[in-house]
């Protein structure tokens, strides 16, 4: 497959690209950036710090998903629903771990999965994916006499909060217990708060040093807590699930899938 990179010159489109030149199966059809970005003119290749490539980062994203079998990207928010019509018009499948969109971005990848596969993950790890499962299954075998708490932490850098994988782990801890997640959630506490309210679901939000990413969904009871941790050390787990991911969209009907697709983990 020929796998493009919108983003190819940030952080983790670097890695993606060297992911793409190390995976068999998979070959790189091109990278973009912005129009006024320095990297324009450059080899993809030597960009992200691997073998020349012999294509030049380009500002052109429809004609990147026009020459592409897939593409991936992790750029930011406010330009996926751009992304998401390109896929449609060329029927080009797109693998996004774009976090933070709005109703507007969520809506382009809706519309564009009826007419090109759609991998949207808020987290790409294979871990994070078991994680949600287990978090849902947990949720709905636990009582509401357990109290559930989700923790975020991440470096200094992060702009949204809490985390796109954090607010994946709220909605799948209210799916187990059948309730929407936006009538439970507590993201804030300041001042005399008073009682925490029976069935919330409460998110605390950490950023600070280098730390890629960690998350903990905790299960707290009278004499009892269930704690569930994911840890990421590197961010190279996630270019290499997106490229996963794109690899397995190949000759997939139109549809939004997610990481639990791609895994098959029902």
């Amino acid at each position: 497959m020929k796998i493009g990179v919108v983003g190819c010159a940030g952080r983790m489109g670097r890695m993606v690209v060297a992911e793409v030149a190390a995976t068999a199966g998979c070959d790189l059809a091109g990278g973009t950036e912005q129009p006024d970005s320095p990297f324009l003119g450059q080899d993809v290749g030597a960009v992200a710090g691997v073998e020349p490539a012999g294509l030049a980062v380009g500002p052109d994203a429809d004609a990147l998903f026009a020459a592409s079998d897939a593409v991936i990207d992790f750029t930011h928010a406010s330009v996926v629903s751009d992304h998401a019509g390109h896929a449609a018009r060329h029927g080009t499948p797109l693998v996004t771990g774009t976090t933070g969109l709005s109703g507007e971005g969520q809506g382009a990848l809706e519309t564009a999965a009826l007419k090109a596969a759609i991998v949207q993950a808020a987290n790409m790890s294979v871990g994070v994916s078991v994680l949600l499962g287990i978090t849902e299954r947990l949720a709905a075998i636990l009582g509401d006499e357990y109290d559930i708490e989700i923790l975020d932490m991440h470096h200094r850098y992060k702009v949204d909060a809490p985390s796109g994988t954090a607010l994946a782990l709220g909605d799948a801890a209210a799916r187990g217990r059948g309730v929407d997640l936006d009538a439970v959630a507590q993201r804030v506490r300041d001042g005399e708060t008073g009682a925490r309210r029976a069935g919330d679901i409460g998110f605390a939000t950490l950023r600070g040093g280098d730390v890629v990413s960690e998350h903990s969904v905790i299960f707290a009871a009278d004499g009892e807590r269930v704690k569930l941790t994911h840890k990421v050390s590197s961010r190279s787990i996630y270019a290499r699930s997106a490229v996963r991911a794109a690899l397995w969209t190949k000759d997939k009907s139109p549809g939004l899938y997610t990481m639990a697709d791609v895994l098959d983990l029902g």
